[in-house]
């Protein structure tokens, strides 16, 4: 995923969590906020220490990554999305992984069919 695409500051991950909407199912929690001013999404990713060590949480962001890359054209309006692993990503592969986020995307109408 290119640079631009992704939430790096702060201040951006907070801004997302104070004043957009939340959604969750067992392996992932999503925050969205709109934001107009921008002609594509940006995804922020958020691991825990909990999960494990630095091997599974760089997996667990990397499958995260590809999931988005794959999922690029689909995804509907300009939005900042910040995505938080829960404990059973550790020991999910990329397709669990996949169809969780395709799930919480496509019940939050963030995602075309």
């Amino acid at each position: 995923m290119k640079k631009q695409f992704r939430i790096k500051k702060n201040e951006e991950f907070q801004d997302a969590f104070k004043h957009g909407k939340s959604f969750a199912n067992r392996q992932l929690v999503i925050y969205y906020l709109k934001k107009n001013d921008q002609k594509h999404f940006r995804v922020g990713l958020s691991v825990g220490k909990k999960i494990g060590n630095a091997v599974t949480r760089n997996r667990i962001k990397r499958y995260l990554r590809q999931a988005f890359h794959e999922l690029e054209d689909r995804i509907r309006y300009p939005h900042d999305i910040v995505i938080i692993a829960r404990n059973p990503t550790k020991d999910m592969g990329y397709d669990e992984i996949k169809k969780s986020l395709t799930h919480l995307l496509y019940k939050e109408k963030l995602l075309n069919k």
